[in-house]
C-alpha cells in the first residue's frame, strides 16, 4: 500500500509540473495557430470552413495525452532514463529547429542532433568547459543515448497510430497548379500532438523500483523519480494521387516500419555503444527518406482529383450537408443529376435548380460502379448538395506548396502571382513528415 501512495505521489508532482511548463502550453498555441490558419485558407478557397479549428485542437490535445500515456507506461517499464539538464537542451534546440523547417519540431531531429554531439564530446574526453556549462557538458557526456533513441522510437508509433487514426479525419482539400500547367485538387494533411511523456530520472531522496528495467541498471538502490517531458509530434503531407484515408493508411506503415527498425538499432546499442550514433543517424536520415519517398510518389502518380468525360469528381463533403446525409464520397463522380447529364458545375446548378425540392444522383464510386442516392431538398441548404469539387481551370485561388518555418506562420501568406491575375496561398510545408 506505501508503495502505491508513494507512487501516485511522484506521479501527481510529475504531472503538475507538466501542467506548469510553458513549453507545453507554447506548443498548445503553436498547434491552435496552426489550424486556424488552415480554417483561413479553406475559407479563400471555397467560402466556407470543412471543421472548426477549435474542434481540430481539442481533439490534437486529447489524442497527444492517450499516446503519451501509452508511451510514458512503455518508457517507464524500459526504464529510458533522460536527465533533466539533457530535456532543456531537447526543448531548446527544438525550438532553433523550427525556426528553419516546422516539420523540424520533431523529436527525431533534436533528438539524433543531441547522440551526435555526445559523440563529439567522448571524443575530446579532456575538454571540461568550466561555470554553469560544466554540468550541463557532463550530463551529456553521460546521456543513456540508447534510451533516448528508445524513446524517439517509441514516440514515432505512437504518432503512426495517430496517423492512422485521425489523419484523414482532418485532412484538408485545396487546389493547385500541376506540372503540366492544370489545375488539379489536392489534400493536406496537418496534424500536430502536444505528448506529455513521463519518464524516470535518478532521484537521491526517490523511491526503490520494485522490478529492474532495461535501461536502469542500479536505479533501484540510487532511487529515482518521475519527471514531465513535454514533447510535440507532428504529421505534415499532402497528397493529390490518394484518397486521405489511403495516403494514412500507406504513411502509418511506413511510420510503424521507420520505429520498428530504430528501436531495434537502439536496443542493440544499449549493449554496444558505437551503435548509438548509428542510431542517430538513423533517426534523422531515414526521417529524410520518408520525406522524400512521399514527394517521389506524388510525383510518380497522375492526380486524382480532375473531371473526367464521365462527369464532375467530387473532392471533399461538407460536414454536415445533404451530401454527407447521401453518403456520397471524395473521389466519387456525379454523372447524372435528376436525370440530366452533368460535366460542368454550371449544367449541375441547372439540374439542381430545375427541380428545388428534390433530387436523384447517379453516381460512380471509386470501384467503378453506378450507385443512385436520392433525398428531398429545402430551401436552407447548401445550393450545391454540400460537395467540393475538382477544379476547373477557372478558379479564383490555386495553393503553393512550399517549406514554412514558425517565423513564415506570424506573417501575411498571400503574394501576386507573376503568371496570372490568381493569388496563391501558402497551404502547407511541402510533402513532409514529423
Amino acid at each position: 500500500m506505501d508503495l502505491i501512495v508513494a507512487f501516485g505521489t511522484r506521479i501527481a508532482q510529475a504531472i503538475l509540473s507538466w501542467l506548469l511548463n510553458p513549453f507545453y502550453w507554447l506548443a498548445v498555441v503553436f498547434i491552435a495557430i496552426q489550424y486556424r490558419r488552415q480554417m483561413l485558407l479553406e475559407r479563400r478557397l471555397y467560402a466556407v470552413k470543412m471543421r472548426s479549428w477549435l474542434e481540430q485542437t481539442w481533439r490534437a490535445l486529447l489524442g497527444g495525452l492517450v499516446a503519451g500515456i501509452i508511451v510514458s507506461f512503455a518508457a517507464v517499464g524500459l526504464g529510458a532514463l533522460i536527465p533533466s539538464s539533457v530535456m532543456i537542451l531537447l526543448w531548446i534546440l527544438t525550438v532553433v529547429l523550427i525556426l528553419f523547417r516546422v516539420r523540424w519540431i520533431c523529436l527525431a531531429y533534436a533528438g539524433g542532433v543531441l547522440v551526435l554531439l555526445q559523440l563529439i564530446l567522448r571524443l575530446m574526453p579532456d575538454w571540461q568547459p568550466s561555470g554553469w556549462m560544466a554540468a550541463w557538458i557532463t550530463d551529456l557526456r553521460d546521456m543513456n543515448a540508447a534510451g533516448l533513441l528508445v524513446i524517439i522510437a517509441l514516440v514515432h508509433a505512437a504518432e503512426a497510430w495517430l496517423v492512422r487514426k485521425q489523419a484523414a479525419r482532418f485532412a484538408s482539400p485545396f487546389y493547385m497548379d500541376s506540372k503540366r500547367g492544370r489545375i488539379v485538387g489536392g489534400y493536406q494533411m496537418n496534424m500536430f500532438w502536444p505528448m506529455p511523456l513521463l519518464l524516470l530520472v535518478p532521484a537521491a531522496d526517490g523511491l526503490t523500483l520494485p522490478w529492474m528495467p532495461l535501461f536502469a541498471e542500479g536505479i533501484g538502490v540510487s532511487g529515482w523519480t518521475f519527471t514531465a517531458l513535454p514533447i510535440v509530434i507532428g504529421f505534415s503531407d499532402m497528397t493529390y494521387t490518394y484518397l486521405p484515408q489511403d495516403k494514412a493508411r500507406v504513411t502509418a506503415s511506413r511510420l510503424y516500419m521507420y520505429a520498428a527498425a530504430l528501436l531495434a538499432v537502439a536496443l542493440l546499442a544499449h549493449w554496444w555503444y558505437p551503435l548509438a550514433p548509428i542510431g542517430a543517424l538513423v533517426a534523422i536520415v531515414m526521417h529524410e527518406w520518408l520525406v522524400y519517398q512521399s514527394r517521389s510518389e506524388e510525383s510518380g502518380r497522375s492526380p486524382m482529383y480532375t473531371h473526367d468525360k464521365r462527369g464532375l469528381l467530387i473532392q471533399a463533403v461538407l460536414p454536415g450537408s445533404p451530401a454527407e446525409e447521401l453518403k456520397l464520397q471524395p473521389g466519387e463522380i456525379i454523372t447524372k443529376v435528376n436525370g440530366v447529364p452533368t460535366r460542368t458545375k454550371e449544367e449541375l446548378h441547372q439540374a439542381l435548380r430545375a427541380n428545388a425540392a428534390f433530387c436523384k444522383l447517379e453516381v460512380f464510386n471509386s470501384n467503378g460502379d453506378v450507385k443512385f442516392v436520392q433525398r428531398a431538398m429545402y430551401a436552407d441548404e447548401h445550393h450545391q448538395l454540400g460537395v467540393l469539387l475538382a477544379p476547373d481551370n477557372h478558379v479564383s485561388y490555386v495553393a503553393e506548396m512550399k517549406p514554412v518555418s514558425v517565423r513564415q506562420l506570424f506573417l501575411s501568406p498571400w503574394r501576386k502571382s507573376k503568371k496570372s491575375n490568381k493569388r496563391l496561398e501558402q497551404a502547407s510545408e511541402e510533402h513532409t513528415l514529423s
